[in-house]
C-alpha cells in the first residue's frame, strides 16, 4: 500500500512538472495468467556404488506452453534433460540442450526408455527408500522442487495390490 501511494505521489509530482500532460493515476493491479507447472510421480532408480550418474523420472503438466530447461539437485553436479531415440537401429541417449517442450495442459512423462532426467556427477549413490530433492527450471514458469523417491521401476503387468 505504501508503495502504491508513493508511486501515485511520484506520478502526480511528475505530471505537475509537465503541465501539457494530464495527470494519470497509476494502473491498478491486473491479474495475469501465471505460468505454472505441476510435477507428479517423481522417482529415481537406485544407483550402483561408484556410479557417477543416475536416472530420474517425473510427469510434468504445464498450465501454459512452456519448456523444461534443466534443473539442479544437491545430490549431483548437474541435472540434465535427456532423450532416448533410435538411430540406424541403435538406441542413443543425448541431452536436450534446448529443453523439453511442455504443451499447455498435456501431461509429459519422463519415463524409462524415453525422455528422462540424468543426474551427472553423483555425490553419493542413490539408495532405495530415500528421497532426493530435484529442482526443475522452466522457460516461463517459476522453478519447482519435488522430493523424488528412490525405487526400482514397477515391472510391466505386475499388480502391486496386497494379497
Amino acid at each position: 500500500m505504501k508503495i502504491k501511494l508513493a508511486l501515485a505521489a511520484a506520478s502526480l509530482s511528475l505530471a505537475a512538472c509537465n503541465p501539457s500532460e494530464p495527470a494519470k493515476a497509476p494502473a491498478a493491479d491486473t491479474p495475469t495468467a501465471t505460468a505454472t507447472v505441476t510435477a507428479t510421480d517423481a522417482w529415481c532408480r537406485p544407483s550402483p556404488n561408484g556410479a557417477k550418474a543416475g536416472g530420474c523420472y517425473v510427469t510434468l503438466t504445464a498450465a501454459t506452453d512452456d519448456r523444461l530447461t534443466g534443473g539442479s539437485t544437491p545430490r549431483a553436479a548437474s541435472l540434465q534433460v535427456h532423450e532416448m531415440k533410435t538411430e540406424n537401429g541403435m538406441m542413443k541417449m543425448a541431452e536436450l540442450t534446448a529443453g523439453l517442450p511442455l504443451p499447455a495442459g498435456q501431461a509429459v512423462a519422463l519415463a524409462p526408455g524415453g525422455n528422462h532426467l540424468m543426474l551427472i556427477g553423483l555425490t553419493a549413490p542413490l539408495v532405495a527408500e530415500e528421497t532426493v530433492p530435484l529442482t526443475f527450471q522452466f522457460a516461463s514458469a517459476p522453478a519447482i522442487t519435488v522430493q523424488a523417491q528412490v525405487r526400482q521401476p514397477a515391472m510391466e503387468g505386475m499388480d502391486h495390490a496386497a494379497h
